[in-house]
Parts: C-alpha cells; sequence; structure tokens
C-alpha cells in the first residue's frame, strides 16, 4: 500500500510538472514527485535508499531553487530595464514564465552551469548523488514487484516511468530557459545580467 502511494505520487506530480511554464512550479511539481519516491523507497522496503535520496534531493533541490530564483532576479532586473508590468491575464512579462526565457545561458554563464549541474543529479545521471539514491530505490523496488512479488509489477513500472519523466521535465526546463533564442524582447535583454557576487 506504502510502496503504491509513492509510485502513484511520483508518476502522478512528474506528469503536472512536464507542463508547466512556471519556473518555480515545475521545482515544486517535481519536489511532490521525490517526496513519492522516498515513501516509494520505504513501502518497498529500501529504507536507507529513501533516507539517502531524501539527503541527495534536499541539496541538489536547493541549489534548483537557488539557481531559480538566480534567474527569476535577472528577468525581473529586465522587466524592470524598460518598466513593463506582468500581464496575469496574458503571462505577458511575467518574471518566471519559461516562455519568455530562452537564451539566458549566455548572459548567466555561472547560473546556468550550477542549475546544470543540479539538472544532472535529480534527472539520475551516472556519477552524480541522485543516481545513487534513485538507483537504490528502483533496485529495490525491481527487486520487490519482479522477483519478491510479481503481481505487483506496477511498482517498479511506475517508478521508472517517473524517473524518465524527471530526466524530461528537468531538461525542458533548461532547453526553454538557457538555450536557444531569447524571448525576453530586444530592449528587456539589456536588463538580463549575472546575480550579485553574494547571491552567486
Amino acid at each position: 500500500f506504502i510502496a503504491y502511494i509513492g509510485a502513484i505520487t511520483a508518476f502522478f506530480a512528474a506528469s503536472i510538472a512536464l507542463v508547466m511554464t512556471d519556473i518555480k512550479r515545475v521545482l515544486a511539481y517535481s519536489t511532490i514527485s521525490q517526496l513519492g519516491f522516498m515513501i516509494f523507497g520505504l513501502g518497498v522496503g529500501a529504507y536507507t535508499a529513501g533516507m539517502f535520496h531524501l539527503m541527495t534531493h534536499a541539496i541538489f533541490k536547493a541549489l534548483l531553487f537557488l539557481a531559480s530564483g538566480s534567474v527569476i532576479h535577472s528577468m525581473h532586473g529586465a522587466y524592470h530595464h524598460t518598466h513593463k508590468d506582468w500581464n496575469p491575464e496574458t503571462g505577458e512579462n511575467d518574471a518566471q514564465d519559461m516562455r519568455n526565457m530562452g537564451g539566458l545561458r549566455k548572459y548567466m554563464p555561472i547560473t546556468f552551469v550550477t542549475m546544470f549541474i543540479a539538472t544532472l543529479a535529480i534527472s539520475g545521471v551516472p556519477f552524480t548523488s541522485g543516481f545513487l539514491s534513485k538507483d537504490a530505490i528502483l533496485g529495490g523496488a525491481l527487486a520487490y514487484g519482479v522477483y519478491l512479488h510479481p503481481q505487483h509489477f506496477l511498482i517498479p513500472l511506475l517508478g521508472y516511468l517517473a524517473a524518465a519523466m524527471t530526466a524530461f521535465y528537468m531538461f525542458r526546463l533548461i532547453f526553454m530557459t538557457f538555450l536557444g533564442e531569447n524571448r525576453t524582447g530586444e530592449q528587456e535583454r539589456e536588463g538580463l545580467h549575472e546575480s550579485p557576487l553574494n547571491m552567486t
């Protein structure tokens, strides 16, 4: 029961993060999904893996939120530069909307590198802390749902799908925010900058 609650939470929250355009909401639903992973680990008996993921997730998610704050700070600076206000009905000039970003790597190289490293970790890329903790949970789920209780094959399946979705929505965030053409506006671009040293 606990494993199903965790697996469904991880999958469902990841599916919501796939369609969010607000940079902080993507990370917020990502957090719910990762909490599902932790509970999922407890449910399949991988207690150490669940606690390990709690610790690794705390570190890379803190970095992701700090980096997103840096991006939002820069976007606010860009819109303040041209005295443009946010229009809540159209989403125009929204400093948190990834559809208004793009190409920020050129203006914020340090923020890009740090956010990219944290994205590799949360996506479970080998040689990162996220890979180790997620792999331990998914290994426990595979043992539970394939070898110990084959009738519960849905548990590891949901876990692997949620892990794949995590990589997809996090790299979507990176591409929409830092790569491609800048969509902030010609005049607004002049206000884009790396965050002050104390933030960086």
